[in-house]
């Protein structure tokens, strides 16, 4: 199983997530309020900024502190050195 490192120790399953997005738009805010709302809200930000909003096949919603940007390049970094 492939892991996806999101930042401060945390890790999420890499054929589990949909997306991972920009927590800046309307739309996303809206997402993230209703995942709270239901119980599928998950904050892996460390009492952090939320910079990126990750989205999985189970509709559970996940909070990083750590750039869309940089969760992919580790990501790719980690592919190239296996």
């Amino acid at each position: 199983m492939n892991f996806l490192n999101i930042g401060f120790g945390n890790l999420t399953s890499y054929d589990k997530v949909i997306a991972i997005i920009s927590p800046e738009s309307a739309p996303v805010r809206r997402i993230i309020s209703e995942a709270k709302k239901n119980g599928n809200l998950i904050d892996a930000t460390q009492g952090r900024k939320t910079r990126a909003v990750i989205i999985m096949e189970n509709h559970d919603i996940i909070l990083s502190a750590v750039m869309p940007e940089t969760i992919i390049a580790r990501n790719v970094k980690g592919d190239k050195n296996d």
